[in-house]
Order: C-alpha cells, then structure tokens, then sequence
C-alpha cells in the first residue's frame, strides 16, 4: 500500500530475499509488523512532497499522528520533514543582499562544519542538547594546522547557525531557536601590546610575539625611513597614519582624492573571498567616511601620483601596454594589486628592516594608538577609522603607548604632590618619604621611553 494507513514488516521473502513489508502473510496476526502513514503534502516552497511514517502500534495510533501533522502549518510540516542540511541550502540561496566575503564564510561553516555535525537531522528534532554536543564535537577537532578549533571558530560557526535558524523561525518553520541556548567558551578579545623594549628582546630570544601589536612612534619611524624608496610608500603611510582598511586603499581612486581640500573619501573597497576579488561599499554605513589630510601626506601622495605618471609615460614611449585604472596603488602596468600582495609585501618590508613583526591590520590599530596619544579624543578616532560603534573604538583599537602612560602618571603623582602640604617646601635629603619622588620622575622622563 503507498497511501492512507497500512501495516507493515520486516520479514524477508525467502525466494527473492528481498523484505516482504506490506505484502507479509502474517500480518494479520496479532504483534507482527507495524503500523504506517503517508499522504502528499506541500512544502514551503510550494512543491510537493511525500511523508511517510511509521513504527505505530496501532492503526488508530497512525491515524492520529498522521491527522496531527495534517494539522499544523505548512512551516511546521516543512521543519518536521527537511533536514538541518537542506534547510542550510535553502537559506544560504536567499540570502541576496550579503557581500560575498560573508557568502564565503557562511558557506564555509556550513560545509565544513554544520552538515558533518547535525546535517542528518530534521529541523524539528533539533535541540540544544545535541547542539551543545555538535559543538563539543567541533571544538576537539583539529585545524588545517594540526591545531585544536579555536574559541574564534566556534564563535563564527554559531554566529552562522543561529542567523539560519532565525530565519527557520521566521518562516515558522521551528518554533524556537536551539541555537540561542548554546553556551560556548568566553572569547578574549586580544587587546594590543606595544613592541616595548623588554617584549622585542623576549621575541628575539623566544621568538614568540602578541597576537595583536603595535610598534612605538620610534618604531613606526624606523620602518617608514626603511621603505621611503619602495613604490608603496605612500601606502604604507596612509595605513600607518591614517587608518585604511586593506580593502579600502586597495579599492581607493584618485577620483576619490581631494588634494586641494586635504582630505579623501572612501567609497569602495576591493576585497578577497578566497582569491577572487571583489569591489563594492565599504564595510558599513560608518565605513563610508571622509578622512582628513595633512600637509605632508599630501606632498606623500603628490609624489606618489607624478611617479605613477612618469611610469606610465615610459610604459608609453617603450610600446608596453598601460591599463588607465583610476586607481592611487597599481601594478607597474597599471591595474589595481590585489589585496593579498599588500599583506605579503609588507611581512617582508618587516623582515628586511629588522623590526618586530605586525600585520596589516596592526598598523590601523597603530593609526589609532597615535592619534590618541597625539591628544585626538575617541570620536575623532571613531571617525577617523569608520567605526559604527565607540565602544568598539576604544576597547579594541586603542592601546595606549608608553610616554601616554607615563604623561598620565606623571599628572596623577603630580595632583597628590600638590595637595600634600609636608611637600611643599624643598625636600631635603633626610625628610621621610611621601609617594613619587619627583627628582627621580624627572629623571626618568628625561631618558625617554624604555
């Protein structure tokens, strides 16, 4: 029988070995086989769809369970008959306003992760407890380095999970969001570490080095005069002091460039997902903002761009073919670097200068350590880095540099001197010692950071 109510087993033909299901002879008898249901029905996207169940002890007991299902919505019937894979599928094909590189994440997640985990279940079986578990799972795996996943990557999975199944729950498809009642591991945030002194001798001797770092002005100084002949000088200027994005110098145009008025815009960027680029806005409405210039970035990117004309004209008159992008940083034929040379050119920028390491993103985190250490406060470094949040502007990518934090503790020790009525005469060298000793401060600022 393929429809309505039937009974069935599991007893197998002894002629054609193959199971005898709804055509057994002893099926009449009393505890041998089960009872089953099945009937066409529609899903969410309108197709149809054959459920069959089975395993009931009665016929009575599959009727019901059938005319229950035949009762509750066409959501809830899909959530009870798709599987936690399909329901991916189908969600990552509606999500058409996503930029790619999310695109990429998100399918990332799902294949490598979610569909191993708990793809074989249905969306209504779906629970806490066995995501809890899935999650576990996931954590004890290993990476493409051999290494455990990281909290970061659990993190990223769930953030993918739960914004699938919020979807599934606003279609109605489940009634509730497992999802939102995993507890996973507390994620640090790595705040950033100043290449003070005592951590460049530690990286020099261990070679270990913070996850997220900053160099001192000194520092920054230094790498800034290695490369001063490199043809991305200007670049490496405008990340270090004013905070682009690797996406957003990639993607800027001199179009964008406003030297009369000092200032740029930036309108788009070039990212990566995998090695493919793409071009588009930038990362949010925040991110669309017009950053300030000084004097001498200016005469950086004015040189810059008569450089990158006197190129073209010799490409020009040697016959070589020239590509008239628009764009401030190009290739030496004259279309746009991918993003990924900028990230690879400066590791070895570091390497031939001989400073302690820090990435491309470490030098936006820098743009703003100086900016606040040069008296900016945080809105303007909120606008200066394209911040939606000023929280996110200060507890990330504010590190405060050494002669910050010795200017505020000279300030504090000096307010307690001052109201301190045995200091305010000269102290003399027998006189007992009350807090700060000032000559001692001055000494120690005289020599500069250490």
């Amino acid at each position: 029988m393929t429809n309505g109510i039937f009974k069935r087993c599991g007893c197998t033909d002894t002629t054609t070995g193959r199971r005898c299901a709804e055509h057994c002879p002893r099926l009449s008898e009393p505890g041998h086989g089960s009872w089953y249901f099945a009937y066409s029905t529609r899903d969410l996207l309108d197709r149809a769809q054959r459920v069959r169940r089975g395993g009931y002890q009665s016929e009575e007991a599959a009727r019901k369970a059938r005319d229950d299902l035949l009762a509750i919505s066409r959501g809830e019937r899909t959530g009870q008959n798709w599987t936690v894979t399909r329901w991916l599928r189908y969600w990552l094909t509606t999500r058409t306003r996503i930029r790619p590189t999310t695109r990429a994440h998100y399918t990332h997640d799902i294949d490598q992760f979610l569909i191993p985990a708990i793809g074989h279940l249905t969306l209504a079986e779906l629970n806490s407890r066995q995501l809890t578990a899935a999650f576990a799972a996931i954590g004890k795996a290993t990476n493409r380095y051999g290494l455990p996943n990281t909290v970061c990557t659990l993190q990223h999975v769930h953030t993918t999970l739960r914004a699938a199944l919020n979807a599934a729950l606003r279609e109605d498809v489940i009634t509730s969001n497992p999802a939102t009642r995993v507890e996973l591991p507390a994620r640090e945030r790595p705040h950033a570490e100043v290449w003070i002194e005592p951590r460049v001798a530690d990286w020099r001797a261990t070679g270990e080095h913070p996850v997220v770092a900053v160099w001192t002005p000194e520092q920054l100084a230094e790498f800034l005069h290695s490369v001063r002949h490199d043809g991305l000088y200007a670049l490496w200027w405008l990340l270090a002091l004013r905070g682009l994005r690797r996406g957003e110098a990639a993607g800027l145009r001199w179009t964008d460039v406003d030297l009369d008025n000092a200032q740029l815009t930036v309108i788009r960027q070039r990212t990566t997902a995998g090695y493919t680029i793409h071009e588009g806005p930038p990362k949010s409405a925040a991110s669309r903002r017009t950053v300030a210039l000084d004097q001498h970035t200016m005469q950086i990117l004015r040189l810059h761009r008569c450089r990158q004309r006197r190129h073209q004209e010799r490409r020009d008159a040697a016959g070589k073919p020239y590509l008239p992008s628009g764009y401030v940083f190009t290739r030496p034929d004259g279309a746009p670097f991918h993003p990924g040379y900028f990230t690879q050119r400066l590791q070895l920028l570091i390497n031939r200068a001989g400073l302690p390491p820090v990435r491309l993103q470490d030098l936006r985190h820098g743009a703003a350590s100086l900016a606040h250490s040069a008296g900016a406060d945080l809105k303007t470094i909120q606008d200066l880095l394209g911040h939606s949040n000023i929280a996110l502007t200060a507890d990330i990518y504010t590190s405060v540099l050494p002669a910050t934090q010795r200017r505020a503790a000279e300030e504090t020790v000096r307010l307690i001197l001052a109201a301190d009525p045995t200091r305010r005469a000269s102290p003399s060298v027998n006189a007992p010692f009350h807090g700060h000793d000032t000559q001692a401060t001055t000494s120690t600022t005289a020599r500069g950071p250490t």
